[in-house]
């Protein structure tokens, strides 16, 4: 099996095959980043615009980063792009600071199996905007803090130590939300598995709903 980046060479070389290969290999990762943030609808359209973007831009992919890291940059920047479009007065938009919760206010129309999933994406939602994208990054794409620095296009210390601070303020929120201790507890007693379940659910709704 080829590699992304051996991929990436072929298609870059005009072999079509190799592009659909990489658009089947990450489209799900794409989709899911996108789906916690906005809805079904708008998600779809993002996918289809990172991809084209990547296409677009290829010849400008000069192999620094892997080519999982070079799409995710394109799909946080297009999705800050769509958020400051939405945005009804021209003040900027802090994405340090703002959330999901408040750019996208909508409720999710992810439907969760279990109680913790459900207050795990809420308390995900709560979480300053970059904060969120930092630790999905990392507990769910299994990327590198140094990866995680290139999507977000900041310093490495600095992802590292959003990172950090995402894990702390996603604890407290969670305390905070929960509707009783035991789910509390529930939550926090194996929160990675209950993460990994809710990446899977992210997976699977979409084709349950549609």
């Amino acid at each position: 099996m080829r590699t992304d980046l051996e991929l990436a060479r072929a298609w870059k070389r005009g072999e079509r095959a190799a592009g659909e290969q990489l658009f089947e290999r990450h489209y799900a990762a794409v989709a899911r980043f996108f789906r916690n943030k906005v809805g079904d609808e708008a998600a779809d359209d993002l996918v289809q615009k990172t991809f084209l973007a990547c296409v677009e831009g290829l010849e400008r992919y000069r192999e620094e980063a892997s080519f999982r890291t070079y799409l995710f940059s394109i799909a946080y920047r297009l999705l800050c792009r769509l958020y400051r479009a939405r945005r009804r007065h021209p003040a900027p938009i802090d994405f340090a600071i703002v959330t999901v919760q408040a750019l996208d206010p909508s409720p999710s129309a992810i439907v969760a199996r279990r109680d913790e999933q459900r207050l795990l994406l809420e308390a995900l939602r709560r979480l300053p905007f970059n904060y969120q994208v930092a630790l999905e990054l990392v507990y769910w794409e299994s990327m590198t803090a140094a990866d995680a620095a290139a999507v977000l296009e900041i310093p490495l210390g600095t992802a590292k130590t959003w990172s950090r601070r995402a894990r702390q303020s996603l604890t407290r929120i969670l305390g905070e939300i929960a509707t009783s201790d035991a789910l509390l507890r529930s939550t926090l007693s194996d929160l990675n598995d209950w993460a990994r379940s809710l990446r899977a659910q992210l997976d699977g709704s979409r084709g349950a709903s549609s």
